[in-house]
């Protein structure tokens, strides 16, 4: 049995990964591919790189393809086009890439790192009223909130 490490390792053989600092260079220079944010929609409301698109990672697979109530054009029409896809902590990301890879996406990178380290290098970050969130704030609203009965068992 595999576990959710285990399963992001093994995509790790499979997917490229950008840092935030090189994509960042990108980003501030106007160079913006389809940013995919895989988080829920909860998550994307708090903070998101500004022009990034949210698919929650649960309907990704039918947002990617035509015919789907869930079906987003610029993904099931945008095989051929650079996606950086987004996530926390680019561990959903990685997962999320791997299976658009499968799915026939030709040119899809995770962001490594994530929301987190795309803060943590003070890039820009709006919320859901297209305010500016600044690092301090995105540090405070990125805090893990695993709760005790979510821990393991000693």
């Amino acid at each position: 049995m595999q576990s959710y490490d285990d399963l992001v390792a093994d995509a790790l053989t499979l997917v490229r990964e950008v840092t935030p600092w090189d994509f960042g260079r990108r980003y501030r220079a106007g160079d913006v591919p389809l940013l995919l944010d895989v988080r829920e929609a909860a998550e994307f409301a708090a903070l998101h790189i500004p022009s990034s698109l949210n698919v929650p990672r649960g309907v990704l697979e039918q947002s990617c393809e035509w015919d789907y109530d869930e079906t987003v054009p610029e993904l099931a029409g945008g095989r051929e086009r650079e996606i950086v896809v987004i996530c926390r902590s680019g561990k959903r990301s990685v997962l999320a890439a791997d299976v658009m890879q499968r799915m026939g996406f030709g040119n899809v990178v995770s962001l490594m790192l994530g929301i987190r380290g795309w803060n943590d290098a003070e890039l820009p970050l709006r919320d859901a009223a297209g305010r500016m969130i600044d690092a301090d704030t995105g540090d405070q609203l990125l805090v893990s909130s695993v709760r005790l009965e979510q821990r393991k068992p000693k």
